[in-house]
């Protein structure tokens, strides 16, 4: 693979010029608000419906879907890649390891805005960040959940 023109704030841009209903999820969520976590990667869970509008927006900075839309939503997710690396949940429900199930409209319902540079970049809230970290039981997802819950009684 050849190196893409990736720019993280004109891709958080053009994704909110289309208008695409799509969360910023994972570590790269935590950056936003300042946490001091490290990531490589970006995460975010779609709406089942803008898939197309996502990958068009991505062709434009050269990173390209794995699967084409109706692979993915069969799936669940893909991965959007050239020289970055993108996860993109697009369920419209995750169980939680617990076995509670999270809904992307939930979570789009009570979603927040963190401006990077002059664009808003929507992410869960600070309970649904914290649920989102429950879909799977690694180490450092316990080590980000203890983070937001510090967080979030600091903006109580």
């Amino acid at each position: 693979m050849r190196a893409a023109p990736f720019d993280e704030v004109e891709f958080f841009r053009a994704i909110h010029q289309i208008g695409a209903r799509v969360l910023l999820i994972g570590r790269r969520a935590l950056v936003l608000l300042g946490l001091p976590v490290l990531t490589a990667d970006y995460d975010f869970w779609l709406a089942i419906g803008d898939i197309e509008r996502l990958n068009e927006v991505a062709a434009q900075f050269d990173v390209h879907p794995c699967h084409t839309p109706d692979e993915a939503r069969r799936r669940g997710r893909y991965v959007l890649e050239n020289d970055e690396h993108i996860d993109v949940l697009i369920a419209r429900a995750v169980p939680t390891i617990e076995g509670r199930t999270v809904e992307f409209e939930d979570l789009w319902t009570r979603r927040r805005a963190v401006r990077v540079a002059d664009v808003d970049v929507w992410i869960p809230s600070l309970d649904d960040l914290i649920l989102t970290k429950q879909f799977g039981a690694r180490p450092k997802d316990l080590e980000d959940i203890r983070l937001l819950r510090i967080l979030k009684a600091d903006e109580s």
